[in-house]
């Protein structure tokens, strides 16, 4: 397997749907249905899990594909259940007035989920173990971005909070002759909802990495937020400034 093939940490709550055991310092799964996957103990400060979801067949698979390994595959055939792929990033922070902080390393767990019907019980399991949320319709389907509403009512209804951190995605716009969608009418619906929206192509690499970016820097954001809200003052606490610190490998949500 390469670098960025699909990996799961030892404190995911997904071994649900596998068996594990150890050898040596690697942790081996086998995750529903097929696929053996290892990984090994990690170097980095935050582990943030993103769920990929909307309808079958909008793009969900190759749009982390071409994330995670910059490739696009357009044979992926329909995903069964959950599948997921990972990717190691640095994120930095923003000091006062706009200048460079800390750098932290994070480790993204990108799960994927089937969009069917008939496995919307167990997609929704995962909606609370998410800190981010991806949400996609394609561009060539009117009826996939009229569903939008309704995987938003689920997200409000499963995810950790009734205001999770969204970024909207409307892929395939390398198919400007197949659009059912128009711009505006994402854009309308994003703005209601107060997320961003960006429109991309996992052919083509469109705003691929922008749109995720864009999603790590929201949950990021809360992250330090509620730190800020939690800590004790600084006259208590030796003066701690409050800030997100990577001295270990942290798995964080915080509350809308």
């Amino acid at each position: 397997m390469g670098g960025n093939d699909i990996a799961l940490t030892a404190n995911s709550s997904s071994n649900a749907f596998g068996s594990k055991t150890r050898n040596g310092n690697f942790f081996n799964y086998q995750v529903w249905p097929t696929k053996t996957i290892t990984m090994t103990d990690g170097d980095y400060d935050y582990l943030i899990k993103l769920l990929a979801l909307g309808d079958s067949g909008v793009g969900k698979t190759t749009f982390l594909y071409r994330y995670t390994d910059n490739k696009f595959n357009p044979k992926f055939i329909t995903t069964v259940g959950i599948d997921f792929r990972e990717k190691r990033v640095v994120y930095n922070t923003q000091g006062p007035n706009g200048s460079s902080g800390k750098a932290f390393k994070v480790h993204l767990q990108l799960w994927d989920t089937a969009g069917q019907e008939r496995f919307r019980s167990l997609t929704t399991a995962f909606f609370r173990d998410a800190m981010g949320f991806l949400l996609m319709f394609d561009l060539t389907s009117q009826q996939s971005f009229l569903n939008v509403r309704n995987w938003m009512s689920q997200l409000q209804a499963n995810a950790y909070c009734e205001n999770p951190d969204i970024v909207l995605i409307g892929n395939k716009a390398d198919l400007p002759d197949q659009r059912e969608v128009n711009e505006r009418q994402a854009r309308d619906l994003a703005d209601k909802y107060g997320i961003p929206y960006f429109e991309t192509s996992a052919a083509t690499g469109q705003n691929v990495e922008k749109a995720v970016e864009t999603l790590l820097d929201l949950i990021m954001k809360r992250m330090e937020q509620c730190v800020e809200k939690t800590q004790v003052p600084d006259t208590v606490n030796g003066g701690d400034s409050g800030k997100l610190d990577g001295e270990k490998p942290a798995e964080k949500k915080c509350g809308c």
